[in-house]
């Protein structure tokens, strides 16, 4: 089964989909309207490149932290939390137990990032993952 559909059968999952590196194709399921998804798979592009710019600035000054690679991010507001793994996002119910979950599920089937995930997301595009990124 498809992540997607996986998470929108979870009670509590508001929408959930995927996200180009490009920021500018997104797939989604849910209560979202096609421009609120846009705009969710913008930000999800760049709170994911702004992870990875912050975690490669703290490794620099401590190496082997653990902080890479980035396997994802959540945001937690005052009624619904966001979170991404690979270029995958979730919009979730602040409820107990509704993040593990989800986050159970995302990790489970995106798996372990490796290496960095902003080659890992442009090789499958079919960029050259040799040039500078950002």
């Amino acid at each position: 089964m498809h992540i997607v559909k996986q998470l929108m059968a979870i009670p509590g999952v508001i929408a959930a989909g995927e996200y180009a590196y490009r920021g500018d194709r997104y797939s989604y399921q849910g209560a979202l309207t096609d421009e609120f998804a846009r705009m969710a798979s913008i930000l999800c592009r760049a709170n994911t490149l702004s992870v990875n710019m912050q975690s490669e600035m703290l490794d620099s000054f401590a190496e082997n932290s653990g902080l890479r690679p980035v396997q994802g991010w959540i945001v937690r507001g005052a009624e619904v939390t966001v979170c991404a793994v690979g270029n995958y996002f979730s919009f979730i119910e602040n409820r107990d137990e509704l993040l593990n979950d989800v986050m159970t599920i995302m990790r489970a089937k995106v798996g372990d990032v490796q290496d960095d995930l902003l080659v890992n997301l442009y090789a499958r595009l079919g960029g050259d993952t040799r040039e500078a990124l950002y």
